[in-house]
């Protein structure tokens, strides 16, 4: 599919939305609250937000971007980010979901244009070549200018992964780019589940997403009423009692899931998630014996090791499979394969160390 220069046309009303407020604790104790891992140079020189802008920058005007952060996050999200300023910004009062955060910007984005389309991106992943990236959703925008539906993304699965969920796509619709309806949405499986999902065909739900704005709004007040209910405020522009009444609520079980509108595109691009520190072992350049090593990192008869530097060299020795992080005056070393369960580990720790600055 050719790319486009730009989207800024007048008649190509095409706006992204990144989702840019979590905390990221699975990269504890680099991740911290004001600095989480959106904002951390962890696959590269840049930090993550940057590289999911710079990523569509070439195809989608600078002043149709906007950025769905927090209050704390405001400030470094725009230090990270040249070029942009505040009103770059959407900062959400509180954070409630994926649900009342994408319904708030497709409420102002169908409220300065009815003919919107909004294609909604997360800032902590990795994708290959950017190119098709682009290509895909230029592609899927011009879909979503004339189609009623909720494009979804998935990508193809190149390992039984426990951590993502999955789609299973059913017959293809007419039209191009290739997409197809989905069957159903399953969550996070077990090993088992996941390889037999992998072999039957499932996609990953990557949670990239394209639609008109006043469609997901529709579709919202058809089958999410926990937050229909409460968009009157947004009529109104109260968007702080909006986040202060509506409930905690993610977009794939609060909308998805419930709408029969759905389809899903198969990624024309490589696709992981930035989910955990073992993702670096992935994602990362990895020298002769399989290590990866960021910062003053000295490796010596270790293998397949994810080692961080931050305050002070790292050394390691005669090991292999290990993750060591070195930051914020703490010191962390797991198994690469228990990297998944940091979320819970943290929750045992007092606060002092849950928290560093």
């Amino acid at each position: 599919m050719p790319e486009s220069k730009t989207s800024s046309a007048p008649d190509r009303p095409f706006h992204v939305v990144v989702l840019a407020g979590g905390i990221g604790s699975r990269f504890w104790p680099v991740s911290t609250p004001t600095r989480p891992k959106q904002l951390l140079p962890l696959l590269g020189p840049s930090p993550l937000i940057r590289e999911t802008v710079d990523r569509v920058l070439p195809a989608f005007a600078r002043e149709r971007i906007r950025i769905l952060t927090g209050k704390k996050l405001a400030g470094p999200t725009l230090a990270a980010l040249p070029g942009f300023v505040s009103g770059h910004l959407m900062v959400e009062p509180r954070a409630k979901g994926t649900a009342p955060v994408l319904a708030w910007a497709a409420h102002s984005l169908a409220q300065s244009d009815p003919r919107a389309v909004m294609i909604s991106l997360h800032a902590d992943h990795h994708i290959a070549p950017a190119e098709a990236f682009r290509a895909l959703l230029l592609g899927l925008a011009e879909r979503a200018q004339s189609e009623d539906r909720l494009f979804t993304v998935g990508a193809i699965p190149n390992r039984p992964e426990t951590g993502y969920g999955y789609i299973r796509a059913a017959e293809r619709l007419p039209g191009e780019p290739e997409v197809r309806s989905v069957e159903r949405f399953v969550e996070k499986p077990d090993r088992a589940t996941a390889e037999r999902y992998v072999a039957d065909g499932y996609l990953w739900n990557t949670g990239i997403f394209v639609w008109r704005a006043e469609f997901l709004l529709e579709q919202v007040r058809r089958h999410t009423p926990e937050v229909a209910e409460r968009l009157p405020l947004l009529d109104a522009g109260d968007v702080d009692a909006f986040f202060r009444q509506v409930p905690t609520l993610n977009i794939d079980p609060g909308v998805l899931e419930r709408s029969e509108s759905v389809a899903v595109a198969p990624a024309t691009f490589a696709w992981d998630d930035v989910g955990t520190w073992d993702a670096l072992g992935r994602m990362r350049a990895r020298d002769d014996s399989g290590n990866v090593a960021i910062g003053d990192v000295q490796l010596v008869e270790s293998s397949d090791c994810v080692a961080w530097a931050d305050d002070g060299p790292v050394v390691m020795f005669g090991v292999s499979d290990l993750l060591v992080v070195r930051a914020s005056g703490i010191t962390f070393v797991t198994p690469r394969d228990r990297a998944p369960e940091l979320k819970a580990m943290l929750d045992r720790l007092p606060a002092r160390l849950r928290e560093p600055e």
